[in-house]
């Protein structure tokens, strides 16, 4: 056993069996003397719904993640190179295939017994935007490991629309009015995309608090019920050992009152027997005396 191997095993499964599941594995690691290993089997989070989707789709559709990865290294190149034709076109793809693919992972999880909402589907299109804006962002969600959903990187454009052609530039000056609108616009934009990314950081966190009190609450629980048990094997033991008792003081009494009873027996039979002996003696002596004057009167 070692943690890659049931890491890879705990993430293919639905997070409703993930605890239960990881706590046998660690306490395996510890039945065979890893205890390192069992701590850390211990530390492996569950997934959110939308993370075990997401982990699903590389797994179970190992070619579309591919070609996903390959998309994202593609827009990330054009960005770079601020190749706005090849943005568009690329740009284009990204929605149908984030798309297409959120909606498998819906399919996927129904499959494995576990249907997900519409909202965790949106959280699997956002986690595949990330993929694509986010070489670090995918090299994780490649592992298939995620424990929650990933957020696309603020002010990737491939991610959103391509930059204006390069004729556009040749168009003109615009008047100062429109820049400035078009200015505040953008800035109300990027505030915008920072609340909205600074919301769904406060929401991951709070997701992840959530998931490490149940998984603290699944924890205490298992140890109630071993205490509990426990405590009913020695309930079960006092209640057994209290019987025999009673049973072994019940026999000790009937062992006196056989004792007292064989006691007084003896005493009586004793005086008979001395009482008999008297008799026989004092019979023996009255026959030689008879005997005796018998003789002397013949």
């Amino acid at each position: 056993m070692d943690l890659d191997a049931v890491a890879d095993e705990l993430y293919g499964l639905p997070p409703s069996e993930f605890i239960a599941t990881r706590d046998e594995r660690a306490k395996a690691a510890r039945a065979a003397g890893d205890q390192e290993l069992a701590d850390r089997i211990r530390r492996l989070r569950r997934p959110t719904l939308a993370a075990w989707a997401g982990n699903l789709l590389v797994r179970e559709r190992p070619e579309e993640a591919r070609r996903l990865l390959r998309l994202g290294e593609a827009l990330r190149q054009a960005h770079r190179d601020l190749d706005g034709e090849q943005l568009r076109e690329l740009s284009a793809q990204q929605r149908h295939v984030t798309f297409t693919l959120a909606r498998e992972a819906g399919t996927l999880t129904a499959q494995a017994g576990q249907r997900i909402s519409e909202d965790a589907q949106r959280e699997v299109q956002e986690t595949l935007h990330a993929v694509l804006g986010d070489p670090e962002a995918a090299g994780e969600w490649a592992q298939g490991r995620l424990t929650k959903p990933l957020s696309a990187p603020v002010g990737f454009p491939a991610l959103t629309r391509a930059p204006a052609a390069p004729s556009a530039a040749r168009r003109g000056p615009k008047p100062a009015g429109r820049v400035a609108d078009l200015d505040a616009a953008r800035t109300r934009r990027r505030e915008q995309r920072e609340r909205l990314e600074q919301a769904r950081q406060r929401a991951a966190e709070a997701e992840r608090e959530l998931h490490d009190r149940e998984e603290e609450l699944a924890a205490a629980q298992e140890e109630q019920r071993r205490v509990k048990a426990r405590q009913q094997q020695a309930e079960q033991r006092v209640a057994d050992l209290s019987r025999q008792l009673k049973e072994a003081e019940s026999e000790q009494r009937q062992a006196r009152d056989a004792a007292r009873h064989t006691h007084e027996h003896t005493r009586d039979t004793e005086g008979a027997v001395r009482e008999a002996r008297r008799r026989a003696k004092d019979a023996a002596t009255h026959a030689r005396q008879l005997a005796e004057q018998t003789r002397r009167e013949s």
